[in-house]
């Protein structure tokens, strides 16, 4: 979700009252790869949404997206990432990514089932979402992410390993930022 989110932030989470999920809205759910972590992306299609990805232009509905806040950061064309729905090259996808590639795809769009959500991150070159692990699910949506609480400067590395440094460079510019 980089620049939206960073590596270090911390934030809340709206859990109460339960959210209706909208185009566009940023959510934390249950993470579909390891269901003891949650994750946070946005939401580009809802249940009846037709999905699709051109030259890393999302299509909702054969209209393109306006999104100020989709990050690319590598020159370098994936055709899978660019060009979605398409066939992966050498790119390991998770079975529920097979599945609504070969269930959900009508005439080069992905088709969003009812009870589903189709998510990608503001990072779209270097995230793995529903295009690689399939829709999330309208239950495993724990809430809605509303502010950033605190944030330090931590590499990917500590940050997935637990790893608390002696010094804690505070990234005071992000404190009480509202997503």
């Amino acid at each position: 979700m980089e620049n939206t989110l960073l590596i270090g932030d911390r934030i809340l989470v709206r859990r109460f009252p339960r959210i209706k999920p909208e185009r566009g809205d940023i959510v934390a759910f249950v993470y579909p790869l390891d269901r003891s972590q949650s994750s946070v992306k946005r939401i580009i299609g809802l249940p009846g949404d037709h999905i699709k990805i051109s030259r890393k232009v999302v299509y909702r509905n054969g209209i393109a997206l306006k999104e100020p806040y989709a990050t690319y950061r590598f020159d370098l064309t994936n055709s899978y990432n660019d060009n979605f729905p398409s066939e992966p090259v050498d790119i390991p996808l998770q079975p529920a990514a097979q599945e609504m590639l070969s269930e959900d795809v009508r005439n080069g769009e992905v088709v969003v089932p009812g009870g589903k959500y189709f998510v990608l991150s503001d990072n779209r070159d270097n995230s793995f979402d529903s295009r690689y692990w399939g829709f999330i699910e309208r239950s495993d949506i724990i809430g809605e992410p509303f502010l950033i609480y605190d944030s330090e400067d931590q590499s990917t590395e500590d940050a997935l390993n637990g790893t608390v440094t002696g010094s804690r460079q505070v990234r005071w510019n992000r404190l009480f930022k509202l997503l």
